[in-house]
């Protein structure tokens, strides 16, 4: 069930040292945890203020992308889907000389963002991220590239403890479509003009690409294709303790799968969701499960909808599904 990234990262990238800290005293820039802190009390940063910054890195928001239209569909293009691109709207509109405003799982280099030669703006969303607030660290970089030099990339920083999230930054009602790629040739539209680093790095990130497909007929639900067998991996928005009491009622039911060789084998949790994974046979296309994910939704729904108390069957089949969960995030 573990998800295989693409290797595209040269190095980790290095975070700013002219972020600056949250508190009362915001205007106080991070420095090395062992310099003298630049607010002149004599004392090494990170006994001084860097005791506020290292406090908001390691704050972890167990649901970053809560409250964004599609926050099954961030998950699942943050941990599962390896090359999908989104087309974003934000709030206050365009910045001139911003023609669009593209999330990315994974841009070249493993850049967190890029502002191209036309200015149009590449958010990468795959990246390591410096602190706690996957959100915050994303709008930071977001903000970074509209005002970049066209042609640049952005590099990564500890964000503001108080600067914005994405959650104030992208237009509640916008919509959110992920567009899944068979490979990575989205980064370079003029392929003969990309430099050698990056044309290295297209090619280590669609050898390591698994094939997947995004299912139409239900939300956030991706196919995928391996060597052994293939996966449906299916973010789902409910309450863990709830969707696994009622993906137990169907599992002890014997309506679990999604047909003939088909089992639910367990979950992931992932950004404070649950995602649900079964096994297909190899030969078992996306569109061969469309029909049957449609029919497991409503088999859900009306297993969502009991209250009653689960049976020994029930428990059991609960348990063993709780044992085969992998937390990714």
């Amino acid at each position: 069930m573990a998800k295989k990234r693409p290797q595209t990262k040269a190095s980790r990238p290095q975070q700013s040292d002219r972020a600056h800290a949250g508190g009362a005293d915001g205007d106080v820039p991070v420095v090395g945890a062992r310099e003298p802190c630049p607010c002149n009390s004599g004392r090494r940063y990170k006994a001084c203020h860097g005791r506020a910054a290292a406090h908001a890195v390691t704050e972890l928001v167990h649901r970053p992308f809560e409250g964004l239209p599609g926050e099954c569909d961030w998950v699942a293009l943050r941990e599962l889907v390896p090359a999908a691109t989104v087309e974003l709207t934000l709030k206050a509109g365009l910045p001139e000389g911003v023609p669009s405003v593209t999330l990315a799982t994974v841009l070249p280099m493993a850049w967190p963002a890029l502002r191209r030669d036309d200015g149009s703006v590449l958010l990468g969303l795959q990246n390591d991220t410096a602190s706690g607030d996957i959100s915050r660290d994303l709008a930071d970089t977001l903000q970074r590239a509209l005002v970049a030099e066209p042609g640049t990339p952005v590099q990564g920083r500890r964000a503001p403890a108080e600067s914005p999230r994405l959650q104030d930054l992208l237009d509640p009602e916008g919509a959110f479509e992920p567009v899944v790629h068979t490979g990575f040739e989205f980064w370079v539209p003029d392929a003969q003009n990309a430099t050698a680093d990056v044309t290295a790095s297209l090619e280590r990130a669609n050898d390591a690409a698994i094939p997947t497909v995004k299912l139409t007929g239900v939300d956030a639900a991706y196919w995928c294709e391996t060597p052994d067998k293939n996966h449906l991996r299916w973010v789902m928005p409910h309450g863990e303790d709830q969707l696994l009491d009622a993906l137990a009622r169907l599992h002890a039911a014997g309506r679990s799968s999604l047909g003939e060789g088909t089992r639910l084998v367990g979950s992931f949790r992932a950004h404070g969701l649950t995602v649900p994974v079964w096994d297909l046979p190899t030969g078992v296309t996306a569109e061969d499960v469309e029909k049957p994910a449609a029919e497991f939704a409503e088999r859900l729904a009306t297993a969502l909808a009991t209250d009653a108390p689960l049976t020994p069957e029930e428990r059991r089949a609960r348990g063993g599904l709780t044992n085969r969960q992998v937390t990714l995030s």
